[in-house]
């Protein structure tokens, strides 16, 4: 029986406001985490840069509680995916899913038809996902990550395919 709740989130866009929550998240999640800086960059100085926070749902309302986020580019016409980052006690409830679906919907409609990405090698949480969203492994970067010191495996969908679902209630 399985008693994991299934993914219950509101996809929006992330404003300066949201900086704290995801820095949090953000120094939860990774042994290398992103600057205060580079999330404000990514929320203010990036012509290329969409940002998009996962807040929960619980009883039909959006509680506030920001859950995760994703970070991407979009560049002529590929998505660029820079993080994704779903908080710990989160996970394994299909958010991250979500919110690759909501980001590739956002690359498509604006004329993406491409989409790139890098991973620890490690992570094989975060590559059997993009596996089952449709990315395919082309190349490793040798020792491309710092702290530890890892490989980074790219992985590229090409043609840009939305799998697995409509995303939660995405709003750009």
């Amino acid at each position: 029986m399985n008693t994991q709740p299934t993914s219950r989130v509101l996809i929006e866009r992330a404003t300066p406001q949201d900086l704290e929550l995801l820095l949090r998240i953000e120094q939860d999640s990774f042994s290398a985490p992103w600057t205060r800086k580079m999330l404000e960059v990514e929320l203010n100085g990036n012509q290329f840069s969409h940002l998009f926070k996962a807040r929960s749902i619980c009883d039909g309302h959006a509680s506030g509680d920001v859950v995760g986020y994703v970070c991407f580019w979009v560049v002529f016409d590929e998505v660029r995916v820079m993080n994704l980052v779903v908080e710990p006690s989160a996970r394994r409830q299909g958010i991250a899913g979500d919110l690759v679906r909501s980001m590739l919907t956002l690359g498509q409609a604006h004329g993406a038809v491409r989409a790139i990405l890098e991973v620890r090698a490690s992570n094989l949480a975060a590559r059997g996902l993009y596996e089952q969203m449709g990315f395919r492994e082309t190349a490793t970067r040798t020792r491309y990550y710092t702290n530890p010191t890892e490989d980074a495996i790219l992985m590229e969908m090409n043609p840009l395919v939305i799998a697995g679902g409509e995303p939660s209630r995405a709003s750009s």
